[in-house]
């Protein structure tokens, strides 16, 4: 299973579709991008969760939202509410738009797709990434709570745990030193 399943499901074909019309991509092209996306947002979410602060965030944020609406009604992700509040999302994981800018420049030298097209495409896949966490959110209602279904605190998997797949560069079983690389790539240390 790809990074994009493991993410999205059943609904990864028509995400994929979705944002190829919208982006003038074919299918290879639009899976590629994801591709090279992805990693980097999963590290940012893993990243800002790794404090209390960044962690009750997203709690907040899962809580308050209607993001899974994002994968409920794909025809949609072009809306500029969903830029808006993809751009947000990325303002929070990343902290500023020079990290975004950086992402989309070394996903387009990864994927072949153009650094404008994939700048314009990452504020709608954070949208998605958050609208992925968010419907498992609501189908993991059962579990003890919030806080566990994250992955904080002891809740083994939870939500951050379907992020691991896109984290583990290198297979070895342990995001951290993929994480750590990917986070000092993307703001230019190494």
């Amino acid at each position: 299973m790809n990074m994009i399943e493991a993410l999205l499901g059943n609904q990864a074909g028509g995400v994929v579709q979705q944002l190829g019309q919208q982006f003038g991509l074919d299918k290879s092209q639009t899976s590629s991008a994801l591709t090279a996306l992805l990693p980097a947002l999963a590290a940012g979410f893993k990243q800002n969760t790794s404090s209390q602060n960044g962690l009750d965030s997203l709690i907040g944020a899962l809580s308050q939202g209607q993001h899974g609406r994002y994968l409920d009604e794909i025809q949609n992700l072009g809306r500029p509410e969903t830029i808006d509040d993809g751009n947000g999302i990325l303002g929070h994981i990343f902290g500023g738009k020079q990290v975004s800018r950086e992402v989309a420049r070394k996903a387009s030298a990864q994927s072949g797709v153009g650094t404008d097209i994939l700048k314009k495409m990452l504020p709608v896949v954070a949208a998605i990434v958050m609208g992925a966490m968010a419907k498992k959110q609501l189908g993991g209602s059962s579990q003890p709570g919030l806080g566990a279904q994250l992955g904080g605190q002891g809740g083994a998997g939870g939500l951050l745990g379907m992020l691991t797949p896109m984290l583990d560069a290198d297979g070895d079983g342990s995001v951290v030193n993929d994480v750590v690389g990917m986070i000092g790539k993307f703001m230019g240390r190494r």
